[in-house]
């Protein structure tokens, strides 16, 4: 009995768009059925793909012919881990873009439903009264806004003064707000202290995350802190002079 003998598998590397990884490639495949079994890799339907094979240190060559029905990809020159490249021939707006997921229909679960459940974060926290849960909260924050305000008496800050932000002392500025910002964190009420940086060394231009202008000042010169981190006192208004003097320090402290 005679035996036909069969070419070996070859594993190659197949490049998309979107995707990189490798296949074992049977030779004795036509062309339309290496396209067929490709699609469910790349996502690119076997009739808008364009065929490529790259040998190591040679360009790319087409793997085309007139009855891809018939023609094996036996017939290019495979070689272990040579690249198959397989570009999409559709229009742009006509394919799927993988990479962008605002499209994937997501679930959101209700509230309610959460609220319900028996082995949540929520729940743990209703369990053990930890966070708005604990029968003391209230109290907790009213002292900790109470702290806040007798922080900025202490401290004597007011609008228009010149302060340092600590731990480092480099970033000096001018009170510009004191008064809670209701989409900061934090108990509500709690005092935050607006600071009109001397150099862009901010966050913001004086408004809060929600958007809530506070006061005004240049992009990335504006910062919100809390009164902890201030300490006023009598600060020039800082200038390049004053930076290319602090660079030299640092350069004699090395």
């Amino acid at each position: 009995m005679t035996y036909l003998q069969t070419s070996p598998d070859i594993p190659l590397i197949i490049q998309s768009a979107n995707t990189s990884s490798e296949r074992r490639i049977t030779p004795s495949w036509t062309i339309s059925q290496l396209k067929s079994k490709l699609e469910p890799v790349t996502g690119i339907p076997p009739s808008c793909q364009k065929l490529t094979l790259r040998l190591p240190g040679q360009d790319h060559v087409a793997i085309e012919a007139q009855d891809e029905d018939y023609v094996q990809v036996g017939s290019w020159s495979l070689q272990a881990y040579a690249e198959v490249g397989v570009t999409d021939t559709r229009p742009p707006n006509a394919r799927l873009n993988l990479n962008d997921p605002s499209d994937v229909p997501k679930y959101t679960m209700p509230t309610s439903t959460y609220e319900s459940l028996p082995s949540s974060v929520l729940a743990w926290k209703k369990n053990n009264q930890l966070g708005r849960f604990d029968p003391s909260a209230p109290e907790k924050e009213r002292k900790k806004i109470l702290e806040g305000w007798e922080e900025v008496e202490k401290k004597n800050l007011t609008l228009n003064a010149r302060t340092r932000l600590l731990p480092t002392t480099s970033r000096l500025g001018t009170i510009a707000f004191i008064g809670p910002v209701l989409s900061l964190p934090g108990p509500l009420g709690s005092p935050w202290v607006g600071v009109i940086l001397d150099e862009p060394q901010g966050k913001n231009d004086g408004c809060a995350p929600d958007g809530t202008r506070y006061f005004s000042c240049e992009s990335n010169r504006g910062v919100f802190v809390r009164p902890d981190r201030c300490e006023v006192g009598e600060w020039e208004v800082r200038g390049l002079d004053d930076e290319l003097d602090e660079m030299g320090e640092e350069d004699e402290e090395i």
